[in-house]
Parts: C-alpha cells; structure tokens; sequence
C-alpha cells in the first residue's frame, strides 16, 4: 500500500498542501515564532505557503495565535521574510561546500566551459554569479543550453570565492546527480519564495 503524503493547511490562504511545500513555524519556550525550515525543531507546527502574502497575512490577522492558542510575539512580517531568505541561502550555500568538499566543483569560466563540453547534461548544473560580466554570463548561459546543463544565477562573485575558499568566482559548476538534485530543489524553492510563487494545491 502506497504511503499517503502528509498534507498541511496554511493558516493564512487556507490552501492545503504537502507538507514539504509549506514552511513550518513553531513557538520557542518563551513563545516567539520561528520559522522551522528543516521541519525538525520539536513542538507544535503551524503552517504557510512559502511566500511573503501568506506569512504578512498570517502576522497581520493574528492567524499564528489564533493557531497556537496563545499569544505569539515574533511577528514582523519584515523580519520573518529576512529570516527565511537567509536561512535558504544558508541551505544553498552548505550544499556547495559539501559539494566542493567532496571534489565535485569546477570553478573557473575556462573550467566550467570544458567541463560542460565533456561532459553535457550529464555534468550537474552551472551557478553564474550575479555580478558576472555579461560577456561571461551570456557565453555560459548559452554553452548550458547548448548541452542540456541547467543553469542558475545567485549569490555574487566574493560568496562564491568565500565557499570555496579562494579568489572570487564567476562561475562555477556541481557535478553528481546527489549533489545537484539538491541544490535545485533548493534553489527554485528560494526562487520561488522571492517571486512569491506558493505551493501547488
């Protein structure tokens, strides 16, 4: 028999999605809200869509209140949005590091660029610093396209350089599939939080 997915309604739009799709928020002892990223604090949960109109809805309506039945402090909206963008990016980031860690990123446009002639969609994906030249950004764009290598922009030259402990980078690509299935799960959900796209009913 087939295990059902746990399902979850968000206390602001009330739509319900899978639970993996909404972020989590529990209350700390002293009764601050926080968001629960990793669905692994202990506690009570409450639920929203991952976008900014449901979490500034849920503060504006009291709806985390009314949802743990008791008075919650921690509800800036503002803050909450700030919080939860770093703490993704953060998620981002740490997957990187492992990557490099464990020898599977290429940095360099020249590296990159052969990389991906050798080994095509196969290669993982590419990651184009935001500050990148457009020269640069544009002929790596379009060699990604050209062999079926996915290719995101995010973070910016001096963090890409910080992660993997060198100069700064412009470009930079993550090889096996583990890797960078999770970054673009990542990645496209931190995409979507900034466009305000919510989860899929």
């Amino acid at each position: 028999m087939t295990k059902a997915i746990p399902r979850r309604t968000c206390v602001a739009c009330r739509r319900t999605c899978e639970k993996e799709e909404l972020i989590r928020f529990v209350l700390s002892p002293d009764g601050v809200l926080v968001p629960d990223l990793l669905k692994k604090l202990p506690g009570r949960g409450v639920y929203t869509c991952p976008k900014e109109s449901c979490i500034r809805q849920a503060c504006e309506r009291k709806s985390f209140s009314r949802a743990f039945s008791k008075e919650v402090t921690g509800t800036d909206a503002g803050l909450l949005r700030n919080w939860i963008i770093k703490a993704m990016e953060d998620r981002i980031a740490s997957y990187i590091s492992l990557a490099n860690k464990a020898g599977k990123v290429v940095s360099g446009s020249d590296m990159v660029a052969e990389s991906i002639r050798r080994n095509g969609a196969g290669h993982g994906l590419v990651l184009i610093a935001s500050d990148v030249s457009d020269d640069i950004g544009r002929k790596t764009r379009g060699l990604a396209a050209q062999h079926g290598v996915e290719s995101f922009t995010i973070f910016d030259k001096d963090r890409y350089g910080a992660l993997l402990g060198k100069g700064m980078r412009s470009v930079l690509a993550v090889q096996g599939q583990g890797f960078s299935e999770k970054l673009k799960m990542e990645i496209e959900r931190y995409r979507n939080f900034l466009r305000g796209e919510g989860c899929a009913e």
